[in-house]
């Protein structure tokens, strides 16, 4: 991706070769010592390649080729009368020390890029040999190993005595002390709603009081409760129903200037997944970027957070059951909003970023009048609308199939039940592959989001919006290849259910494609093939929707080489990138290409901020001018590098459904 060495690099090589020529030849015409000729000159040949690297790197130069050619016929015109100088009086050449100068721009960024690439080799060596092609899959089991059990499942508690008043902010509902660690001061597990528990179970959350009171705010709140599986990153990470909790990520240098906000929405299919997920840590971005304030937070899953009771007897007392984790969400945003200045955060700079389900939760919330005014720009990868139910059947289906499993007969009856005892239902219930996540019932969120989305309801939200050329594979890294197959069945099942009723010439074109595609493939893969294209089409159909709503929308398509062949690539790796977490990228099997990762992480701090998207020449040095276009364009991420350009082609393999894209 960057240029080991630019033509920049050789035209400041003029200049400091004459800090380095006249550093040590001066002193040794003056009969000084060897080693002080040799300190003096790395001390003026440092000093003068600073200097004119700040100057031919500045903003003003580079964005300017005029500029850059005045500078660079400046610098030689300087270096040819120094040489003159040097030859008449002092007898001495610069030519010399320019020819090490040339030697040095270009042997010391090869000889850095040979090291790294012997580091990243000894990595993915170090990777494959633990988990070979990832066909089986649990590629979580040796991070598990190194987790401090006894510091994941500390807990908060008050502050009744005396406190580091530099790491405390007040909020409205209490005073909350953080921890430092080197530059990030952090505020873990801070409560934004009433516990969800006892009478509040499956209730709306309900706003925290306001308090003067002090508490800690030093561990990780719990999970939600949620299925557990062999390759789960939080399976020995504490669960409660009182997860409703968020954690506050800041640079320790303060300023009185308000930064962007960015809120982590986790993945996880709405039944498994929370904030303690190294994935969804935004320390390496807030550690590069320190003007940013970064935000994750909980919500309730499965059966806690998406279920209908409006069939169960006394089910008409819990009416919002259906979107409860929505609404949580709702109310996280709606705490951030109103309390993020007291952490130096700019409440109308609120940027959402959220991967696979929690992507679709945005593209839900963006249509949501209860969440209007709540963020200003979305971030989606791989989430849309149209992964949604768009009737109550499934949750009310699940329901059903609680109460059998519980031997429950009615809400009543429901209630008494312990954690436990429902945490074993859904373990059964949601584990058999038995959805659980929103509906888009017509009252919290829109029956047909499109078409608010056409109809301008979100045209206050900038969006940038991602899609992965090969997402579905990454599922093995959990459920191993056994029941992989039974996933990816079910995932299908679903888009073909709902195509046979609303555009059955849609649904033979998706078995014809599998059958196809089944002729050269394994019937699985050919099956993910089929899934992946038409998720890829629904984001991009949300993307085209919002842009004929009058968003601005930027497009992004992910098409890089998998480390592990059959792990795939997508979500994980578009975290790691952006969000700079490339130790989370390990625990997940994966090893980033450092120079991709900090462009497009400069690209998300623009977006955060509101600048333009785009890099001017060496604006990040050894990196072209390149823009990111906004829709049609995407910018097309490979193992190549980045460009811009159309991406429809690469999202119609299967016959038919771009026109079901035209019927919308």
């Amino acid at each position: 991706m960057k240029k080991l060495f630019t033509v920049d690099d050789f035209m400041i090589a003029f200049v400091s070769a004459l800090g380095y020529g006249l550093g040590y030849e001066i002193p040794k015409l003056l009969g000084w010592p060897d080693w002080q000729c040799l300190a003096v000159c790395f001390v003026a040949g440092f000093a003068m390649d600073f200097a004119v690297g700040r100057i031919i790197f500045s903003r003003a130069i580079q964005k300017k080729p005029a500029y850059r050619f005045v500078a660079f016929a400046l610098f030689i015109f300087i270096f040819l009368a120094v040489q003159h100088i040097a030859m008449s009086w002092l007898g001495v050449s610069m030519l010399g020390h320019l020819l090490v100068q040339y030697r040095s721009v270009i042997a010391f960024p090869v000889l850095g890029f040979l090291l790294s690439m012997a580091v990243r080799w000894y990595r993915i060596r170090k990777v494959r040999r633990q988990y070979g092609d990832g066909s089986n899959g649990f590629v979580f089991d040796e991070a598990l190993k190194t987790i401090d059990l006894d510091e994941v499942n500390r807990q908060n508690r008050p502050i009744r005595g005396a406190y580091d008043t530099g790491l405390a902010v007040k909020t409205k509902t209490g005073t909350y002390v953080g921890v430092k660690e080197k530059n990030i001061i952090y505020y873990s597990g801070i409560p934004y709603a009433k516990p969800p528990v006892g009478e509040r179970r499956w209730k709306a959350p309900e706003p925290l009081p306001e308090s003067e009171a002090v508490f800690e705010a030093q561990h990780l709140g719990a999970s939600a409760i949620q299925v557990d599986h062999e390759g789960s990153i939080l399976k020995h990470h504490r669960q409660s129903e009182d997860c409703l909790t968020l954690n506050i990520c800041v640079g320790s240098k303060k300023t009185d200037r308000k930064k962007p906000v960015i809120v982590l929405f986790h993945h996880g299919d709405f039944a498994y997944g929370g904030s303690a997920d190294p994935l969804m840590d935004g320390t390496s971005l807030i550690r590069t970027c320190p003007d940013v304030v970064g935000v994750s937070f909980n919500f309730r899953l499965g059966l806690f957070g998406f279920i209908d009771f409006s069939e169960v007897p006394g089910g008409e007392a819990y009416p919002d059951a259906l979107n409860l984790g929505l609404l949580d969400q709702i109310a996280a945003l709606r705490w951030i909003k109103e309390n993020i200045a007291a952490f130096g955060g700019d409440p109308d700079r609120i940027t959402v970023m959220g991967f696979e389900s929690g992507a679709v939760s945005i593209s839900l919330l963006a249509a949501c009048e209860q969440a209007k005014g709540l963020f200003r720009k979305a971030f989606v990868f791989h989430g849309n609308p149209m992964a949604a139910f768009d009737t109550p059947e499934m949750s009310r289906m699940l329901a059903k199939k609680l109460l059998q499993e519980t031997s429950a007969a009615t809400m009543e009856e429901l209630m008494q039940l312990s954690t436990e005892q429902l945490k074993e239902a859904s373990q059964k219930l949601l584990m058999g592959l038995f959805l659980s996540g929103p509906v888009r019932d017509g009252k919290l969120i829109s029956a047909d989001v499109y078409e608010a989305y056409r109809n301008g309801t979100a045209t206050d939200i900038e969006f940038l919006i991602g899609v992965a050329s090969n997402e579905r594979k990454i599922y093995r890294s959990f459920v191993g290849n056994q029941t992989y197959g039974d996933f990816i069945s079910s995932e299908l099942n679903v888009i073909l259910r709902y195509l046979d009723e609303v555009s059955p010439p849609d649904a033979q074109a998706i078995r014809a494609y599998v059958r196809e595609q089944a002729a050269t493939v394994p019937e699985v893969e050919a099956k993910a093939k089929a899934v992946e294209q038409c998720s890829a089409l629904g984001v991009y159909l949300s993307a085209r929707k919002l842009a004929e709503g009058g968003n601005k929308v930027y497009l992004l398509y992910w098409n890089v080489k998998p480390l592990l062949e059959n792990l795939g690539s997508g979500t994980v790796d578009v975290a790691s990138a952006f969000l700079g977490n490339s130790d989370g990228a390990q625990l997940y099997g994966n090893v980033l290409d450092a120079d991709i990762s900090e462009v497009l992480r400069s690209f998300l701090v623009k977006f955060l901020r509101g600048d333009a998207m785009r890099f001017y020449n060496n604006e990040i040095r050894g990196v072209s001018a390149i823009e990111w276009e906004r829709f049609p364009k995407a910018l097309l991420v490979s193992d190549k590098g980045l460009r811009c350009g159309p991406v429809e082609d690469k999202l119609t393999e299967i016959k038919g459904l771009p026109e079901f894209i035209g019927k919308y």
